[in-house]
C-alpha cells in the first residue's frame, strides 16, 4: 500500500512555550521515529500546502478567520483561551496544518497513493466552527473532509476519532450533515466537558471510563463503532488519530497500550477495504508522551501500509 507523510516546517514553527504539551517536539519525535525504524525509506514524504480560504470557509466562518489573524502576535505569546497559545508563525502553521489534510485528499482520490498520515500541528479536532480552543486553531480534519464531499462529490465519508478528548469541534461541525458519520470514543468526563448526546444515525460518541483498559476500549469500537460504519459503507475514511489515551502519556487516565492502537488501525484498515477501496486519511491530533507517541504513530502506518 502507497502511503504518504504529509507535513511542512512550518508545522514545527509553531511556537507554544515552555512547558507547553503541545511542542514541535512531538514532530520530531515521530520523524525521528520513521529514521531510526526504516519507515522512512518505504514512506512518501510530502509538503503541506498552504489551505485556502475558500476551503477553510466550508466548515468555518469568515469572522472565525478574521479573529485568528487579528489574534496572531508580531512576537511573544497571545492566549486564545488557557490553553491554546499563538505565536508570530502560528498562522502558517495553521494553513499547513489544514492544508495537509486537503492534500491527503487529493492525492489518495487521484490513487497517486491509497493513505495518508498528516503530521499536522496545530492539532484541530476541538475547534468549533466559530471558536478556537484545545490547542486548536482550524478543524483540519473537517476540512479535509468537506474537502472530499465538495470537491470530490463523495456522498459518505466516515471519522473516526480514538483521541482521548472527545472531538467537540468536528461534532458539532457536521452535527447536522447526513452525508459525514463520525464516530468517536473518549474519556468522560473529562475535557473538554462538552455533555453528552444521544447517538443518532451520523454520530456514535462512546464515553470512556477514567479506569478505561483495553477491554472497554475495544468493545465500544467492536459493538458501537463497526456495526455503524458497516450499515454506513464510507467512500472514504478519516481518522483523528490521537495517542494520549496511552497509558505512558499522563494527560489521560485511560491506560491503553500499543497493542490497542494497532488493532483499532486494523479495525479502521478493515472497514475501509470493504467499502472505501481502501481510502484513508489520518491525521495526528493528541499525543504528549514522545516516546509512546512515535512508536504508536510508527506502527499506525506500518498498518496503513500493510506492513505489519
Amino acid at each position: 500500500m502507497r502511503t504518504a507523510y504529509i507535513s511542512h516546517p512550518d508545522c514545527r514553527s509553531h511556537d507554544t512555550g515552555q512547558g507547553h504539551p503541545e511542542h514541535a517536539g512531538r514532530l520530531y519525535a515521530i520523524e525521528d521515529q520513521f529514521v531510526a525504524s526504516g519507515l522512512e525509506s518505504v514512506l512518501r514524504y510530502v509538503d503541506a500546502p498552504l489551505v485556502s480560504d475558500e476551503q477553510l470557509l466550508r466548515v468555518h466562518p469568515l469572522e472565525h478567520l478574521e479573529a485568528i489573524r487579528a489574534a496572531i502576535p508580531d512576537s511573544g505569546y497571545a492566549r486564545l483561551d488557557p490553553d491554546t497559545v499563538i505565536g508570530p508563525k502560528s498562522l502558517a502553521a495553521a494553513y499547513r496544518a489544514a492544508g495537509s489534510v486537503v492534500a491527503a485528499v487529493d492525492l489518495v482520490m487521484s490513487g497517486e497513493i491509497d493513505s495518508a498520515f498528516c503530521g499536522a500541528r496545530p492539532p484541530g479536532h476541538h475547534a468549533e466552527s466559530s471558536r478556537a480552543m484545545g490547542f486548536c486553531l482550524f478543524d483540519n480534519i473537517a476540512v479535509g473532509a468537506a474537502h472530499a464531499l465538495e470537491t470530490f462529490g463523495l456522498e459518505r465519508v466516515a471519522i473516526v476519532d480514538f483521541d482521548v478528548h472527545h472531538g467537540n469541534g468536528t461534532e458539532e461541525i457536521f452535527q447536522n450533515e447526513s452525508r459525514v458519520l463520525f464516530c468517536s470514543t473518549f474519556e468522560h468526563p473529562f475535557y473538554p466537558y462538552t455533555p453528552l448526546l444521544e447517538n443518532t444515525p451520523n454520530r456514535i460518541s462512546v464515553p470512556l471510563t477514567a479506569t478505561a483498559k483495553s477491554d472497554e476500549f475495544r468493545a465500544a469500537v467492536t459493538d458501537h463503532w463497526l456495526p455503524a460504519l458497516e450499515a454506513f459503507q464510507p467512500e472514504m475514511v478519516f481518522v483523528s488519530a490521537g495517542f494520549d489515551a496511552h497509558r505512558d502519556d499522563d494527560m489521560s487516565h485511560v491506560a491503553l497500550t500499543d497493542a490497542d492502537f494497532k488493532w483499532v488501525s486494523e479495525r479502521i484498515v478493515d472497514v475501509a477495504n470493504q467499502s472505501a477501496s481502501g481510502r484513508i486519511v489520518s491525521v495526528l491530533e493528541g499525543g504528549y508522551e514522545l516516546k509512546s507517541l512515535a512508536r504508536c504513530v510508527e506502527t499506525h502506518i506500518r498498518v496503513l501500509m500493510g506492513l505489519c
